[in-house]
């Protein structure tokens, strides 16, 4: 593993390949936790039935961008809402039709890369994601106009991402994840790679002030932060996530946005 720079054709072909590959196993470590008719935005376990980020869901269309096996998009589906379920992996799609059969929620899946989404402008009332597309693709900023561009006037638009300041630290969640070791301002990617040197796993670095910047490029408003805390009780570890570095800082970043109406 290593920090560099990589090109947008690498970038995409390595991530579309890693969730291929690692789609059963993501699935046999995280599926118990994300559940299968389910909304979870994070490791901290905030659920959107509690947290109604998204505001009323019932009779909206709602776009789930990086679905994974679309386990948020059955639940919205079960709340009375019309989701479309989108990913660029055929293995985590794989695994979201599967689950459909297993519970009966039926929701479109369609494969398609977020940088050109294949629906028609303002085809959408809310657009979200658990962590999905944003980290993983090169130019982000671009996904952003997308999203503009497939929402409506009015529109919500929400999405989760590992919390820029983690990327200070390494990606240990015990004692050796408490001391900052990298520049926050440094914005080369996370890169895995094979023994040729080319990109089997790239994840995406923007601070907070970036993220901003995209969101009101793409002429959204911002309207919340969110920072899930920790909670009491709470003592799985996922990846880098525990309660040990939980409760210390924060681990997830939700950004809530909207197109403006006028």
């Amino acid at each position: 593993m290593t920090r560099r720079r990589v090109g947008a054709a690498e970038v995409r072909r390595a991530n579309r390949g890693w969730w291929d590959t690692d789609a059963d196993d993501y699935q046999a470590e995280h599926g118990a936790f994300l559940g299968e008719v389910d909304f979870v935005w994070c490791p901290e376990g905030l659920r959107e039935a509690d947290a109604r980020l998204l505001g009323e869901v019932a009779g909206r269309r709602i776009l789930e961008l990086g679905c994974g096996a679309a386990a948020a998009a059955r639940w919205l589906a079960s709340q009375g809402a019309r989701p479309v379920a989108l990913d660029l992996s055929a293995g985590m799609l794989r695994h979201a039709a599967a689950a459909a059969d297993r519970t009966g929620v039926r929701v479109p899946l369609v494969q398609a890369d977020a940088l050109a989404l294949p629906f028609a402008d303002a085809a959408f009332d809310t657009v979200c994601t658990a962590f999905g597309a944003i980290p993983f693709v090169d130019d982000s900023a671009a996904v952003m106009r997308e999203v503009s561009r497939v929402l409506r006037p009015g529109g919500r638009w929400v999405f989760s991402v590992t919390h820029p300041m983690r990327w200070i630290f390494l990606d240990d969640p015990g004692e050796g994840g408490l001391t900052a070791v990298h520049s926050y301002f440094d914005r080369a990617p996370y890169v895995e790679q094979d023994e040729h040197g080319v990109a089997t796993y790239v994840e995406q670095h923007r601070t907070l002030g970036d993220r901003i910047r995209e969101l009101v490029g793409a002429g959204f408003r911002l309207l919340d932060l969110v920072e899930p805390e920790w909670p009491a009780g709470h003592e799985g570890v996922w990846g880098q996530w525990s309660p040990l570095r939980g409760r210390l800082f924060p681990g997830t970043a939700i950004f809530v946005a909207e197109k403006p109406a006028g």
